[in-house]
């Protein structure tokens, strides 16, 4: 047995370009510089105070209460403190830039869109066998078995069976159309009739539709779909010269990310 294996950057560069993640983390640094280029033609900036609580949020979701704690992850991560500090900025940064450019609009996209942002509380069972799942909607329906016994023999997934089929609340946008359409004319509680799909054979107890509201977390969903939709288009906007050897990969990777690896023209 090997009792230490010694992996380097080249190894780690060359690991990276066998899955096949080159052109998503090439994305992710065109994001990255597309995010500060713009903040900077806004004016916006980061405070002290800014970093110093969102350093604090970090660590507390992600469970580092103690300062050994916070230094084990960076160490695992490879990062250092002025690398971690570029990570939270880049987060405050994008949060901040994504209000300067659609605080004002999320509401009118709210209304456009109000029903997309209707949701469903239901309980879901997908079956192979249509027959199988007739045979059970009418036994649900004359109560000789109830959805619960119906998840424990049907469903594959561990969590999900134990949860008794139990899906929590589905956006509309989250549902097949043809699965949409016959949960949102329920009227709950409602056992529906089975819906084949390319999946399946679905068999939905609808448990309650629940209205859109506007409240803080679907206004940040907005806000961040509004964001996310605006920055791949910058992305497709953007000539991406790509520095990268075949012959030598690792070597002119890191060279071009210390130098912003791409040259781009907004």
């Amino acid at each position: 047995m090997l009792e230490a294996i010694a992996v380097s950057r080249d190894d780690i560069i060359e690991q990276i370009k066998l899955l096949c993640q080159i052109p998503s983390i090439i994305e992710a640094i065109v994001s990255r510089q597309i995010i500060a280029n713009a903040a900077k033609e806004a004016g916006i900036t980061v405070e002290l105070a800014e970093l110093q609580q969102g350093a604090d949020n970090f660590r507390l979701s992600n469970n580092l209460i103690r300062a050994d704690d916070t230094w084990s992850w960076l160490h695992k991560q490879s990062l250092s403190l002025n690398e971690f500090e570029q990570l939270i900025y880049t987060t405050i940064i994008s949060e901040k830039l994504a209000r300067h450019l659609f605080a004002d609009k999320v509401e009118s996209v709210f209304f456009e869109q109000q029903l997309n942002y209707g949701g469903v509380v239901m309980y879901e069972v997908v079956l192979d066998d249509r027959d199988l799942a007739l045979e059970l909607f009418y036994a649900l329906q004359e109560g000789e078995i109830g959805f619960c016994e119906v998840a424990r023999q049907y469903i594959q997934d561990k969590e999900l069976r134990r949860a008794g089929g139990y899906r929590g609340m589905l956006r509309r946008s989250e549902l097949k159309p043809e699965i949409s359409a016959a949960v949102f004319a329920a009227t709950p509680p409602q056992m529906l009739k089975p819906i084949v799909t390319s999946k399946g054979t679905h068999l939905i107890l609808v448990e309650e539709i629940v209205q859109p509201q506007l409240d803080d977390t679907l206004r940040l969903k907005i806000l961040a779909d509004l964001f996310t939709t605006w920055l791949k288009q910058q992305i497709e906007q953007v000539e991406i010269v790509k520095y990268l050897d075949p012959e030598n990969l690792a070597a002119n990777f890191e060279s071009q990310v210390s130098n912003g690896l791409i040259s781009d023209r907004l």
